[in-house]
């Protein structure tokens, strides 16, 4: 793999972090999970939170460290000395506390990557706390996504794992440096940062127009038919017309020449003006072919088209399956199988792989510490200390 040899340190929690650690790893970089004696939070998380370390903690080893303590910050600074990469999101200046920063980690290692992943890069915000959804909201997502005065963060967490993406490339860009000069460097990727990036195409659409953009399900649509449309059989397809080519084929299928024919309906800028009175003749028609029949015909002629999924039902995909995207795991605690999904992604053909499963806290700790040059005796001190205190 394209990381093979690579060696990372993840001093991380929750999702972004974990998320930049995950990619690496899956790219096959040595992923070294340092953790609580409790081990990462995500592990105990419920609810909305559950699917958190299963989905971003694959291809790592986990050794648990007490940071608090001379022996913890031993074996971590030991950890650091051999590291190619290291990638943490503490809070600001709390592993520069404990003598784990970037300016201190440099000196004993001139080529280390130390990779900071904030919620905010640096100006007046730096030291604010961020989330996910506090950063959609401050950034104009939140807005743009739900109904005007009804601000809705994204389904998913979405700027976690953007802003974790955005720490490997910022990563991968210090490792091709280092090739030619043999230096690290430090690398900063944030949450607000990010979403400020991804909200960039509305943002300029203001300066270029002077008009603000407004709620997604408020705005006028570029496109004449861009909806969702309920089936004879009470499910439902988004269907996309996006050219007048495209127009042209639907009329055709669905043997629809009065509408074809229409002078009122020949450009796309002329049927999102007549969207009122297309829109039901649209729904009229698709009210009497099944959800199936539907999608197969639009498929045929080459339509955009999308059944509204639920994410449980991707178990399920066909593509997903057969593509070899969904990658066998093992839940902890209960150590039930299940599947998640891979990179999306191929290199020359070849999808990523589990190599490491997802570790229970501190699995790997004796053979990293040996790793490190620790005695079996030494090893054995770390390690009923560590038992010790997490009882404790």
């Amino acid at each position: 793999m394209p990381l093979s040899g690579i060696r990372v340190i993840e001093f991380c929690h929750m999702v972004m972090g974990p998320t930049c650690g995950m990619i690496l790893g899956d790219l096959g970089a040595d992923v070294i999970k340092v953790e609580p004696l409790s081990g990462d939070i995500t592990r105990r998380l419920e609810h909305n939170g559950a699917g958190f370390f299963a989905s971003y903690n694959r291809n790592k080893r986990s050794i648990a460290l007490d940071l608090k303590s001379p022996r913890g910050i031993e074996a971590a600074k030991k950890l650091a000395t051999g590291a190619d990469v290291i990638i943490e999101n503490f809070r600001p200046g709390a592993l520069e506390k404990l003598g784990l920063g970037y300016i201190e980690l440099s000196r004993n290692n001139r080529g280390l990557i130390y990779c900071s992943l904030k919620g905010f890069l640096e100006g007046p915000y730096a030291n604010r706390t961020a989330l996910d959804e506090v950063v959609q909201m401050m950034a104009g997502l939140a807005y743009m996504t739900g109904p005007e005065g009804r601000p809705i963060r994204a389904g998913a967490s979405v700027i976690d794992i953007m802003g974790g993406m955005f720490g490997v490339i910022g990563i991968q860009a210090a490792l091709v440096e280092r090739a030619r000069t043999g230096k690290g460097k430090e690398v900063k990727a944030a949450l607000f940062e990010t979403t400020v990036h991804v909200v960039a195409q509305h943002m300029l659409q203001f300066a270029a127009t002077g008009m603000p953009s407004i709620p997604m399900p408020e705005s006028a649509r570029a496109w004449a038919v861009y909806d969702t449309f309920e089936t004879k059989d009470a499910k439902h397809v988004f269907i996309g017309i996006v050219s007048d080519k495209q127009w042209k084929l639907f009329c055709e299928a669905f043997r629809r020449k009065d509408l074809l024919n229409d002078p009122s309906l020949a450009t796309n800028n002329q049927r999102s003006v007549a969207r009122d009175r297309l829109q039901p003749m649209l729904q009229k028609l698709f009210s009497t072919i099944t959800q199936a029949d539907l999608m197969a015909i639009c498929e045929r002629i080459g339509l955009p088209f999308a059944p509204i999924t639920k994410p449980h039902e991707l178990f399920e995909d066909p593509h997903l399956q057969q593509s070899g995207n969904l990658l066998d795991i093992t839940l902890p605690h209960g150590r039930r199988k299940a599947q998640v999904p891979g990179l999306p992604l191929t290199l020359d053909g070849r999808r990523t792989e589990i190599r490491y499963d997802l570790p229970e806290v501190n699995e790997h700790g004796r053979e990293i510490l040996a790793e490190l040059g620790y005695s079996k005796l030494e090893i054995n001190e770390i390690i009923s200390t560590i038992f010790s205190n997490s009882k404790s």
